[in-house]
């Protein structure tokens, strides 16, 4: 029986397999490497190297940024960016720049509200009648006590 660890070793560097991909996979962790070195470090934050496209004579480096803003600023130092791929030893005449925002979630967990005890509704509650009158601390503390009240 064959050695698994053999057969996948082969199947991820053939170049009919995955050798492709993880060939890609190392030259982009590269590039971001390089990245890193290259872009302002405000703008790094706000992007991420996203892939390098090998074309018949185009060497591209696309680049997906945050927002419309970022984009704009990275378009602006692009070839200082392709100068500065080339000069740490990779093909680049073109950076690409597309804005592409980040996915985050939509859905927000309602904020979980703890129960005030009796015993602190009832120290807040006397503590809002030794407050003076329409001071924006008795007032506030009016609009706590009314929300506890319709929950219990």
């Amino acid at each position: 029986m064959p050695d698994t660890t053999d057969s996948l070793k082969h199947y991820l560097e053939a170049a009919d397999g995955a050798g492709k991909l993880m060939a890609h996979a190392h030259l982009l962790i590269r590039l971001r490497h390089a990245y890193q070195e290259i872009a302002p470090t405000y703008l790094q934050q706000a992007s991420i190297l996203a892939n390098y496209k090998n074309a018949a004579s185009d060497k591209i480096v696309v680049i997906h940024a945050h927002s419309g803003t970022i984009a704009a600023k990275l378009r602006q130092i692009a070839p200082r960016l392709a100068e500065g791929f080339c000069q740490r030893g990779f093909e680049c005449n073109e950076v690409r720049i597309k804005v592409q925002v980040p996915k985050t979630s939509s859905e927000r967990p309602p904020p979980r509200q703890k129960p005030l005890s009796a015993n602190t509704y009832g120290v807040l509650a006397q503590l809002r009648g030794r407050l003076p009158e329409n001071s924006a601390l008795q007032h506030s503390l009016s609009h706590l006590l009314a929300r506890c009240m319709l929950k219990h």
